[in-house]
């Protein structure tokens, strides 16, 4: 026979047994549980440490005079310096479209079906990659050292026009021939890895509709190709637009040549590398904007919704301090009791 006790003959001091299970259910109801934030004090400690070592940086560059902040005012929006910048921007327009271009032709020689196409493409990406930029620049600049003459003509026959090589490729010529070949070999492998990235299925899909091989490149592939081509694109741009301070072997008046003119003429080496330096990172941050709005441009697809841009951020920041603003000026209206009529 079970025994039960009888709470009412409990004795004195001892908990009763629907007490007990009222208090263990309200230890484990978690609306009554105490929530209590994680303490990352090695993440604060690193965070207070990376601001001193800013801090002391940024004074170092406010209160050091080797840095000579007048010389490099003077100089940086100097007309010889903006020039310079104007024929940086030339080459880099200039090798990325003709590389971009030689490169894509390239890219599909070398996915094309054709034994003779594939080696062509892939001995010149081979050479092309191998050869230093400064090599090749050399080498341009001094073609009539080998070719005294160019000429036009039949083939292992007479030359039926011919002009001389210095007159026909100049110094800017010779550097953009250069970084042009050399840019295209890198730029036929990113073309080459976005093309590859695209679903088998929409070749198929196109072939069985009957869709043309050059429109199906053109209207279906590159477009979709494009996702994956643009961020390696963009950052191959980048190292171009760097890549041209190579041609001051060639004596060409791009900004890093300028600036060693300069300071070669006034011994202040320090600004005026410092001169060099916010012009590149001036150029590189336009050039990293564009590179971002246009991959945003091609990723219309990918997403419904896509993020909002910088902008639109800081536009929505704007007007939601204005709308807090304005509900801070507006007087409070008091509560009506519920009984009260209107």
């Amino acid at each position: 026979m079970a025994l039960t006790a009888d709470p009412a003959t409990a004795p004195p001091g001892a908990a009763s047994p629907g007490t007990d299970r009222e208090t263990r259910s309200g230890q484990d109801d978690p609306a009554s549980l105490e929530i209590v934030p994680a303490r990352h004090y090695a993440r604060w400690a690193a965070a207070v440490a990376v601001i001193v070592l800013v801090a002391q940086f940024v004074h170092g560059l406010a209160t050091n005079p080797v840095w000579e902040w007048g010389v490099f005012r003077a100089y940086f929006l100097s007309e010889t310096i903006v020039q310079a910048v104007w024929v940086t921007l030339q080459l880099t327009a200039y090798a990325t479209v003709l590389g971009f271009l030689l490169g894509t032709v390239l890219a599909f020689m070398r996915l094309s079906s054709s034994p003779v196409l594939q080696a062509v493409a892939w001995s010149y990406i081979w050479i092309f990659r191998s050869i230093p930029m400064i090599v090749q620049l050399v080498f341009w600049f001094n073609l009539s050292a080998l070719y005294k003459e160019l000429g036009v003509g039949i083939p292992f026959g007479p030359v039926l026009w011919s002009v001389d090589s210095n007159s026909l490729i100049g110094t800017i010529g010779a550097a953009v021939i250069g970084l042009t070949l050399h840019q295209a070999a890198y730029a036929a492998e990113i073309v080459r890895g976005g093309v590859i990235a695209v679903d088998q299925g929409q070749f198929e899909a196109a072939a069985a509709l009957g869709i043309p091989r050059l429109r199906q490149i053109r209207r279906i592939v590159l477009p979709q190709a494009m996702r994956a081509i643009l961020p390696t694109a963009g950052n191959e741009i980048i190292g171009l637009l760097k890549g041209t301070s190579v041609v001051y072997v060639m004596s060409i008046g791009e900004l890093f040549y300028q600036v060693q003119v300069i300071y070669g003429r006034n011994g202040r080496v320090i600004p005026l590398l410092l001169v060099a330096t916010a012009w590149y990172v001036v150029l590189t941050t336009l050039l990293s904007v564009a590179q971002y709005y246009v991959e945003r441009r091609f990723a219309r697809g990918a997403g419904r919704t896509p993020p909002p841009t910088p902008l639109q951020r800081a536009r929505r920041i704007v007007r939601d301090l204005r709308a807090a603003a304005v509900r801070r000026d507006q007087p409070a209206v008091p509560l009506k009791p519920l009984g009260e009529s209107r």
